[in-house]
């Protein structure tokens, strides 16, 4: 009989390989499921009102990754959300799985995915314009919409 200390430290040994750490997330029911293989490109939140209505949110908070550092598992069901973007959700739950982008190998997995907490810091702010008046700006780089 394995104690919840002995399965975490599994887990979390077999997360680690070739010296990187791994880290991994997954929807609310635990169907969708993902593994990272290196640290994101970049991590920012977004208050454009696609991501503020799609997380039920002030915001999105998102971190960026290449597809090949991304390995996911369980099904998923995609929306056109954009002409450069598809959002999808896991078909059983319903929560926001991640963002694919038509043009880019970039893929947005929402930070409040993650299993683990406090290693991500978003750098940047998107669609400043419509942040809410009391959510202070934080230090972070501003855009009035988009990346250029």
């Amino acid at each position: 009989m394995s104690n919840s200390n002995d399965e975490a430290r599994d887990r979390e040994a077999a997360l680690v390989r070739g010296g990187e750490a791994k880290h991994e997330g997954g929807c609310a029911c635990g169907a969708w499921r993902f593994v990272v293989s290196s640290e994101p490109d970049r991590v920012g939140l977004c208050h454009c009102m696609t991501c503020r209505k799609v997380h039920g949110s002030a915001f999105g908070a998102y971190a960026v990754y290449h597809a090949e550092q991304v390995s996911m598992s369980g099904a998923t069901r995609a929306w056109q959300s954009s002409a450069d973007g598809r959002r999808h959700f896991c078909t059983v739950c319903g929560s926001v799985a991640y963002m694919a982008y038509v043009n880019t190998d970039e893929i947005e997995l929402p930070i409040g995915a993650f299993d683990e907490t406090g290693f991500l810091k978003p750098t940047y702010e998107l669609f400043c314009v419509r942040r809410e008046p009391w959510l202070s700006a934080g230090g972070r780089r501003e855009y009035a919409e988009d990346r250029p």
